[in-house]
């Protein structure tokens, strides 16, 4: 019988998928009480660690433990639903201007496609919806849908293809959103984990 051989995660890389899902779970609904609660009474992140992250998290943190879960419902129902044109849209072809032939989501159905994967039938979201690139990157980064986590070649080769294009403005737009309180704070953490990831495939 064969067996499949899977390397053990680095604290490091634990934490990076640990990022990748909480901002996909994050950008795919409104947390519940119990996710607030959850990152709430998460501890700080190593004081020897990167400092805008480290503040990030913190400013998150703060923020879940004084948000209701239905004023967070309502807040991600006006940003990123709204009646008509969303106020932030949350697909990353809007960021990118790509046109129709050449769109995001048909380059990452071809790029899952080529890692034997797609997006699951029960997500009627397309495939250019940040949560769903993001938990991809969490899939590549530790492993997941019968996977083993894939090479840093190829974590920052989709980063690179799928994220690095829109992903910052996607998070400057939310910033600077009015109707913006919790979900500002989310995408403060985004964007300092973004950079900290784009530094890091830099140097790799």
């Amino acid at each position: 019988v064969p067996v499949a051989m899977h390397r053990a995660l680095s604290a490091e890389d634990t934490a990076r998928g640990d990022y990748y899902a909480l901002l996909a779970r994050l950008f795919h609904a409104a947390p519940d009480a119990a996710l607030l609660a959850s990152i709430a009474a998460a501890d700080d992140l190593p004081a020897d660690g990167d400092a805008a992250l480290g503040r990030a998290w913190r400013d998150l943190k703060d923020a879940s433990s004084a948000m209701d879960a239905d004023a967070a419902a309502e807040e991600y129902e006006r940003l990123f639903v709204g009646v008509g044109k969303s106020p932030v849209s949350i697909y990353s072809g809007f960021y990118t201007g790509a046109p129709s032939i050449d769109h995001p989501r048909v380059r990452i159905q071809k790029d899952l496609a080529a890692l034997g994967l797609a997006r699951s039938e029960r997500i009627s979201q397309p495939e250019d919806h940040f949560a769903g690139v993001l938990e991809m990157m969490r899939v590549l980064v530790a492993g997941g849908a019968g996977r083993s986590p894939s090479s840093i070649a190829e974590q920052r080769r989709f980063f690179d293809a799928h994220l690095a294009p829109g992903v910052g403005k996607f998070l400057a737009a939310l910033g600077r959103a009015p109707l913006a309180n919790y979900y500002r704070t989310v995408g403060a953490f985004g964007a300092a984990f973004m950079a900290l990831e784009s530094e890091s495939f830099l140097l790799d």
